[in-house]
């Protein structure tokens, strides 16, 4: 019978432990976050919204705002659910704190990067 060397630990070569399968990390779902079209939300507040909340540059806010000017939608970044979450929080407290209505939701990614 042989010993095998972990971390100082002899185990014995039968021992579970020695034979056990590494644990399998999985990548988390991941959720995509959307602003939504509406008539009464200024342009400069939707970029302004996705540059402090969303970390755009401006020439990419201002990009991403036209989209959901002219497609009705747009997406914003694709993060774990938790993340994803408060943003859309964050983006509605701070919409209605200011009077907007803008809208954010989130939606669930499909494993090739698209939504269900």
């Amino acid at each position: 019978m042989g010993y095998i060397a972990c971390m100082g630990i002899r185990l014995f070569e039968e021992h579970p432990l020695a034979l056990a399968d590494k644990p399998r990390l999985q990548r988390p779902p991941m959720y995509q976050v959307l602003l939504l079209n509406d008539d009464f939300t200024p342009m400069d507040f939707v970029v302004d919204i996705l540059r402090e909340y969303f970390h755009k540059s401006e020439p990419e806010a201002t990009r991403i705002m036209f989209t959901v000017h002219h497609e009705g939608k747009a997406l914003c970044g694709t993060y774990p659910r938790e993340i994803a979450e408060s943003k859309v929080v964050l983006v509605r407290e701070v919409s209605r704190k200011h009077d907007h209505p803008l809208a954010c939701i989130m939606r669930k990614e499909k494993g090739d990067g698209h939504a269900e």
